[in-house]
């Protein structure tokens, strides 16, 4: 027998339990979202005093408004509140008559479904519900009239499938998770309802008995059914979503001239060679190459970087950065390495961090081997250093902001034919930006968007609320996890910094 389950399902309570004055519903088709919120709308109703709220319902046709004022009156029964039969209504408008529903609550609260002008929500308060917002004619219209809601302590739920890529809810979501908008985003596939419950509810509500393998016939068979609009129905992937995420006159135009790119390349052989001979060498290239750019960054600002790991394939690739006052993030210098071993590489790396002016954040590539210089380094840096581990919802959170600092320019990145290759290796693939195959770079040699990703990664750690800890070198203080036999080689560990500049503690 299946345990009943609750009247709502996980994703619907996270939506309803979202106090956020404006909140977005990305999601899949027929997976309760807007049946949640009628549910929310009733409560809001018919809640007497201040605490009630009038509720504004825009679907794009008549079936979706009535379905609505029906929902949301079978839930006002539900919790046993007192409302009046649904009336056919109509509102007077300058240029013609609106036909809506309307549902009048004892508290004296209303719920109220429109028709989809914008002019409609002008004049009236409470919460303003616009749903399948893709669908819209005049969705911009609909917002500049809905977001006036708030200027009273108001509400506004958006709430749809896609519609394109080039939609105007893709660009709300785009600028959402680029950092532009500040509202509450929640994105619901198909298959993330199903994972928390979906069917089963379904199974619950025509009373027949759930089961893995018919839960995946139903899936498939729904699926198919869609055929080509599968993703954008049920997988919150927008058309025609796919291309150059980054266009090349975009990137040279954050592009400038003088900024270093230290390029260090060893033969096989070098891994081989005894290990204080590697160290020795090590040390002369760094205190060649490195010792001068870091010596022309500003002791003033913060610094933050970004690693992307790389071995014998691919390369590892260090990007610094620092933020101006005008918060623009700029690069002083750039490192990349070919064929290090992994110690020279944490050699290179500690050379780089234990130098960088107010060291806040660093975040590093933790996928296989880059494991092991991610927790290294957080082992000598602590919780400044994010060890990420790359995913399809790391790109699809963290590239929009990146790709936003572009488009404000308050980013910039070296004038280097390499870089703009990478930057433009990143494409968008089932609406998430993400690295394409690997491409011959300027030598000749593989490359695979190695640069780009450090870049996205320190624009990352610019950001992340972790580490906030002003750096300063403690020359002379021991390390853990050294070379054996070695007398520190990788010099000073870091020490935290207190309020007025006291030294706390070594890590």
């Amino acid at each position: 027998m299946n345990e009943p389950l609750s009247i709502l399902l996980p994703y619907q309570r996270r939506w309803l339990a979202d106090q956020a004055q404006v909140k977005v519903s990305e999601k899949s088709r027929r997976i309760g979202i807007t049946w949640t919120e009628a549910a929310d709308r009733a409560l809001g109703a018919a809640t007497g005093g201040r605490a009630g709220i009038d509720g504004w319902y825009i679907g794009y046709n008549k079936d979706m408004a009535l379905e609505f004022i029906e929902a949301a009156a079978r839930w006002a029964r539900r919790f046993n509140r007192a409302a009046e039969a649904i009336e056919e209504i109509v509102l007077e408008d300058e240029r013609s008559d609106i036909l809506a529903y309307r549902i009048r609550f004892a508290s004296g609260h209303k719920i109220v479904a429109l028709s989809s002008r914008p002019s409609n929500l002008r004049g009236k308060d409470g919460c303003a519900v616009i749903d399948e917002a893709a669908f819209h004619e005049d969705l911009p219209g609909l917002l500049k009239a809905a977001l006036a809601f708030t200027m009273w302590g108001g509400l506004v739920r958006i709430i749809s499938t896609h519609n394109g890529a080039h939609s105007a809810f893709n660009e709300l979501v785009s600028e959402i998770r680029a950092g532009r908008r500040p509202y509450s985003l929640h994105r619901t596939t198909f298959d993330e309802a199903l994972a928390e419950g979906l069917y089963k509810k379904i199974c619950e509500q025509s009373e027949t008995e759930w089961s893995e393998e018919k839960q995946r016939e139903w899936r498939q068979q729904i699926v198919d059914y869609y055929g080509d609009n599968v993703g954008e129905e049920l997988f919150c992937i927008p058309r025609a979503s796919s291309g150059a995420y980054l266009s090349s006159v975009l990137i040279e135009a954050r592009m400038k001239a003088g900024i270093p790119i230290l390029r260090w390349e060893m033969p096989a052989e070098f891994s081989g060679r005894p290990e204080a001979h590697r160290y020795s060498e090590t040390q002369a290239w760094c205190d060649d190459n490195l010792a001068p750019v870091i010596a022309t960054l500003n002791p003033a600002l913060a610094s933050y970087f970004g690693e992307d790991f790389g071995r014998s394939g691919d390369l590892t690739v260090i990007w610094p950065l620092q933020i101006g006052q005008d918060l623009t993030r700029r690069t002083p210098f750039v490192v990349e390495l070919r064929n290090i071993p992994f110690r020279n590489q944490e050699q290179v790396l500690f050379y780089i961090v234990d130098r960088l002016p107010r060291f806040t954040t660093g975040a590093m590539d933790a996928r296989g081997n880059g494991q092991y210089l991610a927790e290294t380094a957080a082992q000598r840096y602590g919780a400044r250093i994010v060890q990420v581990m790359l995913s399809e919802a790391w790109y699809r959170e963290n590239m929009p902001r990146y790709k936003a600092a572009f488009e404000d320019g308050t980013i910039e990145i070296p004038r280097d034919a390499d870089v703009l290759g990478d930057h433009r290796a990143i494409v968008l693939e089932n609406g998430v930006a993400k690295i394409s195959e690997r491409r011959a770079g300027s030598d000749g040699k593989g490359r695979h968007g190695d640069s780009a990703m450090a870049a996205a990664l320190a624009f990352f750690a610019s950001r992340a609320e972790v580490g906030r800890i002003a750096y300063i070198p403690a020359r002379g203080v021991g390390m853990r996890g050294g070379f054996e036999g070695s007398a520190n080689p990788f010099g000073a560990a870091p020490v935290e910094e207190d309020s007025v500049g006291g030294r706390v503690r070594g890590f």
